[in-house]
């Protein structure tokens, strides 16, 4: 049992550092910075350690990110909504087309609109300036190339045996 936590531990900060690092690779779209790296590894999260792993992973690489001037604090709902929901879905349905979409409605429409009183209250955003729905696109931009990126690494790692291994490897 401790050695499969220590080795999720391990997988969890790994993730954690490919989504800082990837957040190098960010897009301008609409005034928010798209990672599609941090989508990609929350699926990954949720496929490989579970839901609360995945909003850990998610919300550290969001601090550091933030920390390190690479993100804004639309990071945070725009990574921890999509995190839960899509490893509930893999938790629950065991199904990679369901997790993707979970990612993708989490992070886009619910991460999109929980990032509006975000900027209004703490990032100076004046509410005349900005719809409530205005990150939505955006959000939904970042988290499908990210779902698209990461059905691509699943579909590999399932054809060469790696992510059964693994899963059972940390049960």
């Amino acid at each position: 049992m401790k050695k499969n936590q220590t080795k999720k531990m391990c997988v969890a900060g790994i993730l954690c550092a490919v989504a800082v690092v990837g957040s190098m690779f960010s897009v301008p779209v609409f005034g928010s910075k798209c990672a599609p790296v941090q989508h990609m590894v929350n699926i990954l999260c949720a496929v490989l350690l579970g839901p609360w792993y995945g909003v850990a992973v998610a919300f550290g690489a969001s601090l550091l990110r933030n920390l390190m001037g690479l993100g804004s604090l639309l990071a945070f709902p725009g990574s921890m909504f999509g995190a839960l929901l899509c490893g509930m879905a893999y938790w629950k349905f065991k199904n990679i087309p369901v997790t993707l979409f979970a990612e993708v409605f989490g992070t886009g429409i619910l991460g999109g609109l929980c990032a509006y009183p975000i900027a209004i209250a703490l990032m100076g955003v004046s509410a005349g300036e900005v719809a409530f729905y205005a990150y939505v696109i955006p959000f939904l931009v970042s988290t499908a190339g990210g779902a698209l990126l990461s059905a691509i690494l699943i579909g590999a790692l399932r054809k060469t045996g790696v992510l059964e291994s693994f899963q059972a490897s940390v049960q």
